[in-house]
């Protein structure tokens, strides 16, 4: 057994944040199951929303995020999670974070996105996820009190519940070394889930491979309670091509003057809402998904090729690059463009620290449910989420003593064997992805959501079995976790009769006059 004064799970933007704010005092280790720079962080590519021009206010930042959030953002911790942009932005550039600048006077250059009343979106031209998180890694692989585990993935948590004891506090975990292919006991003072988002539940999704609801999972199963998982923003804007996975064109290109247009040219944006291509993504994406199913297109297409191509290549340099490798001059003709799976509103609840119902365990990033996003994340208040709150929970945890440690009981292997056909995992893995994309995607009924959680409850059983009989792999945990996750975004989405934010069903197209979160216990539903 390995003890160290705090586990964070996930390595992305909220993990490494915490992390950082953490090492000069703390021992800290970091589980990341594939590399460190396997993370939704690393693909971001618009920027982080900030307040930083005389011309805009931390009132009007709240404002948008009050209205794009559609009634159920909680006021107070958007408040003091967005009173915090400035100082993190400046956090991020003494870490040696190269955002870009106007030419002349050396400011930081701000762009606007969608849902935003002014120009607030700091980035390092379009790879701002990558420039961060390539700064913070070298930051972290250097700090002598960070021990770094790559290739770990993890498997539950430790609690005082699965010990026998009386209080639920969380005491570490179980990783599967994915290089050894042996499971290890971590023990911890304190644990952080960090794991990031959801999005691999869905056939097509902007996410990396990680994305796989590990750490909801986990924290379900431990005795958190989870809130406003029907809430999956679809990005409106993933490029449709054969050969490009999970490629996000960002909300920038919208915000400096790309319209969408079908295949005959011809823009429809301004019929679906007044704001255009600024409107906010989960109307932008209805409207993309009513355009495809009402005309049978494959997709759409955004175009910026007016713009000056010198313009084009400085400030969406990755796009252009990625574009021209498949054969798409974005200085010449449109992206053609999908909607996809890109951001989970809901999570873990926590407080703005971080704090989870489980004593011990913190939630931070796209895993937990702060209160900031409502029914609809504004664009560019995901990464201000994890810098404010990885700083929160850091120094939560430092004004805390140690706990008593208890022993923890090694991994018991003796009853399970190696799996006999692994190609139950795949065919299971392929189901889940292709029904929650037909029966719980960007248009919702009953009937189809219903049809979806029979389809899980089925899954469910055949999983708990396989779990029960074989040793542990990297694909069965995944697959674990994401059968759980996608039954309670279901259950979410059933006990919601409105259309609010980034849920539309079908038989509830109103909203309701007050708006109410959804939150799911582990106790009542085991009841």
């Amino acid at each position: 057994m390995e003890h160290y004064d705090v586990i964070i799970v996930g390595s992305g933007l909220a993990g490494l944040t915490l992390a950082l704010h953490l090492a000069d005092a703390r021992r800290v280790a970091v589980i990341t199951k594939r590399a460190l720079s396997d993370s939704a962080s690393d693909w971001a590519q618009g920027g982080i929303a900030a307040v930083l021009s005389s011309e805009d206010s931390i009132e009007e930042h709240v404002r948008d995020t009050l209205l794009a959030g559609a009634g159920l953002c909680d006021e107070a911790v958007t408040r003091e999670i967005l009173r915090q942009g400035p100082e993190m932005i400046r956090w991020l550039m003494d870490q040696g974070v190269a955002f870009t600048r106007e030419p002349v006077s050396q400011s930081l250059h701000l762009t606007r996105e969608g849902g935003h009343s002014h120009r607030r979106i700091v980035h390092a031209a379009d790879a701002t996820g990558h420039a961060v998180q390539s700064t913070l890694i070298g930051r972290a692989r250097s700090h002598p009190n960070l021990t770094l585990l790559e290739q770990h993935i993890a498997i539950d948590l430790i609690t005082g519940v699965k010990l026998g004891r009386q209080e639920n506090r969380c005491y570490g975990l179980y990783v599967l070394d994915r290089k050894e292919g042996r499971v290890k006991t971590l023990a911890a003072d304190f644990t952080a889930l960090a794991t990031g988002g959801l999005g691999k539940v869905y056939l097509y999704t902007t996410n990396p491979d990680v994305a796989t609801g590990d750490g909801v999972a986990m924290g379900w199963r431990a005795g958190c309670r989870v809130a406003n998982m029907e809430f999956i923003q679809f990005h409106p804007t993933c490029l449709y091509h054969p050969h490009a996975k999970s490629f996000l064109i960002t909300e920038a290109v919208r915000g400096e003057g790309g319209v969408l247009k079908r295949p005959d040219g011809s823009r429809f944006m301004p019929e679906h809402d007044p704001r255009a291509e600024l409107a906010p993504r989960d109307v932008v994406a209805r409207a993309i998904d009513f355009e495809m199913k009402k005309h049978g297109f494959d997709c759409v297409y955004l175009d910026i090729s007016h713009k000056p191509a010198d313009f084009l290549k400085s400030h969406f340099p990755t796009i252009y690059q990625r574009c021209l490798e498949l054969g798409i001059d974005i200085t010449r003709e449109p992206i053609p463009v999908v909607p996809a799976a890109h951001y989970s509103c809901g999570g873990i609840l926590t407080d703005v620290h971080g704090r989870t119902d489980v004593e011990g365990l913190y939630a931070v990033g796209e895993v937990a449910c702060t209160g900031l996003h409502g029914a609809n994340r504004l664009a560019s208040n995901s990464l201000l989420e994890c810098l404010v709150v990885g700083r929160a929970a850091a120094y939560d945890i430092l004004a805390q003593a140690s706990p008593a440690r208890p022993s923890l009981p090694a991994w018991d292997e003796s009853r399970v064997t190696d799996a006999d056909e692994e190609v139950v995992i795949s065919h299971n893995w392929d189901e889940l992805r292709r029904f929650m994309w037909d029966y719980v995607g960007i248009v919702r009924t009953d009937k189809r959501l219903k049809r979806a959680l029979n389809r899980i409850n089925l899954l469910t059983e055949e999983i708990a079995e396989y779990y029960r009989n074989f040793r542990v792999s990297n694909d069965l945990i995944e697959l674990r976790n994401l059968v759980l996750t996608a039954e309670l975004i279901v259950r979410c989405a059933l006990a919601r009769h409105e259309s609010r934010g980034l849920h539309f069903s079908r038989d509830y197209p109103f909203t309701l006059p007050r708006a109410e979160n959804t939150v799911l216990s582990p106790r009542l539903l085991a009841g």
